[in-house]
């Protein structure tokens, strides 16, 4: 097999790759470029995100393409059958014939009650954390992780600060405000935007942005507040391994305190349903 790789599709494959590792480092330098020209925080921060995935998707490209020329290079196994002729071989006995009958029915058996054994205890046990950790969120509410509380406010939060309600879609018009906003989306790769407006903000103060996965962290970041008092807004969200089924859940923090939070669900079953 190697060396039919060797003498066929291999160099295909790699001219493959190596173009698909040029065009992600074009982009990447694209979006390198737009990172350091952009005059705002949010068109820099998105192209910041761009960067990372162009450099990520590179660097795994890079290492499919040394994996199959390693494999495609390497010295063909020999792979020719080679058995012995006992020419002296006598016919087993009776006893060991009906020893081969019986141990698979046994060893059949023995299999399958484990496995429902195991089955079993995985249920009750899985029963019993969720509903632990059910009670354990209902009761502790949402904590900002300590990953991003790392800066010290040089502003004060002020009575009225106030952060508008978060609407999530899949496209922002030049106004910052979304473009057929919804609950539910489906599953895979693709942005997700959460617009929302500020009021009564300042520049100096801390703020945190943290992304859940069915109660898990999965991004979010810590910034100062430089953006004035009023306006519009948004965060996004693109995973790397993309959108997969359950609650996402966005919190936005300002000073330590929590100010407005919401969730979507991903699911391409609820999605249809929807429609």
């Amino acid at each position: 097999m190697p060396t039919e790789l060797n003498e066929t599709i291999l160099p295909w494959i790699l001219g493959a790759f190596s173009l698909l590792i040029a065009l992600t480092l074009l982009g990447g330098l694209k979006a390198w470029r737009d990172m350091k020209r952009s005059p705002y925080f949010f068109m820099r921060r998105q192209a910041e995100k761009r960067l990372q995935s162009y450099f990520s998707t590179a660097v795994v490209l890079a290492l499919l393409a040394a994996g199959i020329s390693l494999y495609g290079w390497q010295t063909p196994e020999d792979t020719t059958p080679r058995m012995a002729i006992l020419t002296n071989a006598k016919p087993p006995k009776e006893e060991i014939l009906q020893l081969f009958e019986t141990t698979p029915a046994i060893t059949e058996a023995a299999e399958t009650e484990t496995a429902v054994s195991i089955e079993i205890a995985t249920d009750e046990t899985g029963a019993l954390s969720l509903t632990e950790l059910d009670n354990t969120i209902l009761q502790a509410g949402p904590v900002l992780p300590p990953e991003f509380d790392q800066l010290e406010p040089t502003a004060e939060l002020r009575p009225d600060t106030q952060l508008g309600e978060i609407a999530f879609s899949t496209e922002v018009n030049n106004d910052y405000q979304p473009i057929n906003p919804q609950r539910i989306f489906a599953e895979g790769n693709y942005t997700l935007y959460a617009t929302f407006s500020y009021h009564a903000m300042q520049n100096g103060m801390e703020w945190a942005w943290v992304w859940r996965r069915n109660g898990e962290v999965v991004d979010g970041g810590n910034q100062i507040w430089q953006y004035g008092s009023d306006g519009p807004g948004y965060i996004y969200f693109s995973p790397e391994e993309g959108f997969q089924p359950g609650e996402y859940t966005l919190e936005v923090w300002v000073n330590g305190e929590l100010l407005t939070q919401s969730s979507v669900i991903v699911n391409d079953a609820a999605l249809s349903a929807g429609n």
